[in-house]
């Protein structure tokens, strides 16, 4: 029998719910700032700093942008192909105007459930 209870040393957040002990948890920028922010001895040290935090922030702001833009274009063809598809499928529709609007009445419930209206003068 194998026993599962390694984990990783530097984690003390626990075994992991995916049982994958290996994997490092993923550092967030703010905990990279303060581990940075007190490491600051000389003014070169803390300008040097200064600008590797600033490019960080402006890197991930980019990143941010970039999913940004990725997601609106997603959302922009998602939006084309929905209108698309309705198009083609009114296009391929079988249309039969009903003239005579007292055969309505005489209509069973399944078939007035599946008359559609539609705008006639684009046909």
């Amino acid at each position: 029998m194998v026993e599962d209870t390694e984990v990783h040393p530097t984690s003390i957040r626990g075994r992991p719910k995916s049982g994958r002990h290996w994997k490092d948890p993923k550092e967030r920028f703010t905990k990279v700032k303060k581990s940075i922010k007190t490491n600051t001895n000389t003014l070169k040290k803390a300008m040097a700093l200064k600008n590797e935090l600033k490019r960080i922030k402006e890197l991930s702001n980019q990143i941010k942008l970039e999913r940004a833009q990725e997601n609106e274009m997603k959302r922009q063809r998602r939006e084309e192909n929905a209108k698309r598809r309705l198009e083609n499928e009114r296009k391929s529709e079988v249309v039969q105007i009903i003239k005579n609007p007292a055969k309505i009445k005489k209509m069973r419930k399944k078939q007035l459930r599946q008359i559609e209206k539609r705008d006639t003068s684009q046909m």
